[in-house]
C-alpha cells in the first residue's frame, strides 16, 4: 500500500522551429469507472472500490498472468518480473485514507501535478470512462 506507480513517457525529439523539443509526461493509473483490467483479472486480484473509485490490486491474490497489462489501454499495470506479480498505482490509498495527497503530487518539485477527487474531476470533464 502507498506505492505510487505510473509511467513516464517521452515524446521526441521533435523539430519545432529548427530546434529539438522533448515532451515528458507522467501517466498514473486513471482509476477508470469501468476498468478493463478488473474485468479480465482471472484471480480477482484487481477490484474497483465503489466508495471512491480506486482500482486496487491485492498482490497476494495476483497470479502474474499479465492479462491486466494487456487489457489496460494505457498499459499502467506493470509486470514485476522478480516477484512474478503485477504492480500498479493505488493513488497512495494509505495516504488518502488519512487526508494526505498521493506521494507523486506531494513530492512534485515543480507542482505540475494536482490531485482532484473524482466528483470534482467529473464536473471538469476529466474522468476517463474506460
Amino acid at each position: 500500500a502507498g506505492l505510487s506507480l505510473g509511467r513516464h513517457l517521452t515524446e521526441g525529439p521533435l523539430d519545432q522551429g529548427g530546434l529539438p523539443r522533448l515532451t515528458f509526461k507522467w501517466q498514473p493509473c486513471f482509476h477508470c469507472e469501468k476498468p478493463e483490467c478488473v474485468s479480465v483479472c482471472p484471480s480477482g486480484a484487481l477490484t474497483r472500490r465503489e466508495t471512491d473509485g480506486l482500482v486496487l490490486l491485492d498482490e497476494e491474490t495476483c497470479i502474474g498472468c499479465l492479462a491486466c497489462v494487456e487489457a489496460c489501454p494505457w498499459a499502467v499495470p506493470r509486470p514485476d518480473v522478480a516477484r512474478g506479480k503485477v504492480r500498479k498505482c493505488d493513488l497512495c490509498r494509505d495516504r488518502l485514507e488519512v487526508g494526505l495527497e498521493p506521494a507523486c503530487v506531494a513530492g512534485c518539485a515543480t507542482h505540475a501535478l494536482e490531485f482532484v477527487r473524482r466528483e470534482k474531476a467529473t464536473s471538469r470533464g476529466a474522468s476517463p470512462k474506460t
